[in-house]
C-alpha cells in the first residue's frame, strides 16, 4: 500500500475510535471531548428541576408574541407527556421552568430501564426535541441559520421547600428584574396571571400556591421588594 494511502486508512481509523468512544454508553468519553461538552446533571423521575437557557450570545430568541405563543404551544406537545410545569417565564433572550420530571411515566416504565426498542426516549431529549423544533421555526420566520439557544439547555435540582418558593418568586419577578414592567401581573409571558386564574391549565398551581400557605400570602410574597442578585446568589445561578 502506497505509503499516502497508509497514513489516511490510520488516520480513518483513529476517526472512528473517537467516534466510537464518544458514543459508547459503556467506555469512558476521552478527556478532550469531556471539556468541550462539559458535564450536564442527568434528569431523573420524581425529581424537581430549574431548567434555564438563553439565546446564543445572549440573543434574542423571541421577537413577536407569535415566538412567545408558539413556543408555549410546543412545550405543552413536549414536556406535558413526561412533565409536570409548576412556574415559568419567557423573556425575550431567555426562559426559566419549574418543573418535576413524573413519576409515572406512559408505559409505566422508570426513567433508568428506558431503551431504544421501547419507543420512550430519556427526558433530557424531549426538551432537546423541544428547542431543536423551536430553532428550526424561528429560524424560517426570521431568515436565519445556524443554532438559537446555547448548548446545553441549564439545569438544576431542586431539593428543598424554599428553594422551589425561592425559584417561584424569582421567576415571576424576572420581568420587574430586567425592566420590562413594574409588576408580574402587567407581564403577559409568564405563569403568575395562571396561577391566580380559575381558567383550566396544566400548570400545577395548586401546589405552587400551596407552598406560600394561601393565595394571600402568595400574591403578598410577590409585591415585596427582592433583592434578585441576591437569590440568583443563593440559587447559584450564574446567568439570566
Amino acid at each position: 500500500m502506497p505509503l499516502k494511502n497508509l497514513r489516511l486508512q490510520k488516520y480513518k481509523n483513529k476517526l472512528i475510535r473517537f467516534f466510537y468512544l464518544c458514543s459508547s454508553t459503556n467506555q469512558p468519553k476521552p478527556a478532550r471531548f469531556q471539556k468541550q461538552m462539559g458535564t450536564t446533571e442527568p434528569l431523573t423521575n420524581d425529581h424537581f428541576y430549574h431548567i434555564y437557557n438563553r439565546g446564543i450570545n445572549g440573543s434574542n430568541i423571541f421577537s413577536e408574541n407569535e415566538n412567545y405563543s408558539y413556543f408555549l404551544k410546543l412545550c405543552d406537545k413536549h414536556l406535558s407527556p413526561i412533565t409536570d410545569v409548576y412556574a415559568w417565564v419567557l423573556m425575550p433572550n431567555h426562559f426559566h421552568f419549574l418543573l418535576r420530571v413524573k413519576e409515572n411515566l406512559t408505559c409505566a416504565q422508570k426513567l433508568s430501564d428506558l431503551k431504544k426498542s421501547s419507543g420512550l426516549k430519556p427526558p433530557h431529549q424531549y426538551l432537546s426535541n423541544l428547542f431543536n423544533a423551536y430553532s428550526k421555526a424561528y429560524n424560517k420566520r426570521n431568515h436565519r441559520h445556524g443554532a438559537l439557544f446555547e448548548r446545553p439547555f441549564r439545569r438544576k435540582t431542586v431539593h428543598t421547600l424554599d428553594y422551589l418558593r425561592q425559584l417561584v418568586l424569582y421567576i415571576h419577578l424576572n420581568p420587574i428584574h430586567h425592566g420590562f414592567c413594574r409588576h408580574p401581573l402587567e407581564y403577559n409571558w409568564s405563569s403568575y396571571k395562571t396561577c391566580l386564574s380559575d381558567k383550566p391549565t396544566r400548570l400545577c398551581r395548586k401546589e405552587v400556591i400551596s407552598w406560600f400557605d394561601d393565595e394571600e400570602n402568595f400574591i403578598s410574597c410577590h409585591q415585596k421588594t427582592l433583592d434578585i442578585e441576591a437569590i440568583e446568589m443563593s440559587l447559584k445561578l450564574n446567568q439570566t
